[in-house]
């Protein structure tokens, strides 16, 4: 008896401490209107479907990039790019591996969800990388930062934020 005690009383406080986890605010967002929206601590398993997403890109597999990819997948890159549809960010990614051959190397992955103005709960995944690309016969060092919304295990939108990155790096 005492022993099925101990165990109901360790799923009670191990589930009670993962709702905190949850619950956790790490932050805020500012809405459109100037709203305070309260970021909380995310799910991990959208962070594990963006280092996927990420290793695709690695691996020039257009094919799982698509199958990760909403149908409406929208994509605003670092200087103004928009990108829109799955056709379109296919497109955009074969010119852009040929051309540019892009390496990413992982620095952080930061799951974080957000109540909208609707109320509807969205997950994010906040990365930070290390990307490689080729220019001619030079090699450009960039630091990427990426948001991501994550909603029914595909990839929504992101945003793309980078800088050259310093030699002392």
């Amino acid at each position: 008896m005492r022993t099925y005690f101990l165990l109901i009383l360790s799923i009670l406080l191990f589930s009670c401490k993962q709702e905190t986890i949850k619950n956790t605010q790490i932050g805020f967002e500012i809405s459109n209107k100037g709203e305070k929206l309260i970021l909380n601590a995310g799910e991990m398993a959208s962070v594990a479907i963006w280092e996927k997403y990420i290793d695709a890109h690695n691996n020039r597999d257009i094919a799982a990039i698509k199958s990760m990819n909403a149908k409406n997948i929208k994509v605003y890159g670092p200087r103004g790019e928009f990108i829109e549809g799955l056709e379109a960010h296919e497109e955009f990614l074969k010119v852009w591996f040929s051309t540019n051959k892009p390496k990413w190397s992982p620095k952080y992955y930061i799951a974080n969800n957000v109540a909208n103005t609707n109320g509807d709960i969205e997950q994010w995944v906040t990365s930070s990388l290390n990307l490689s690309l080729v220019d001619g016969d030079k090699v450009l060092k960039v630091v990427q930062v990426h948001d991501a919304l994550i909603k029914d295990g595909k990839v929504q939108k992101f945003y793309v934020y980078e800088r050259i990155k310093q030699d002392n790096e």
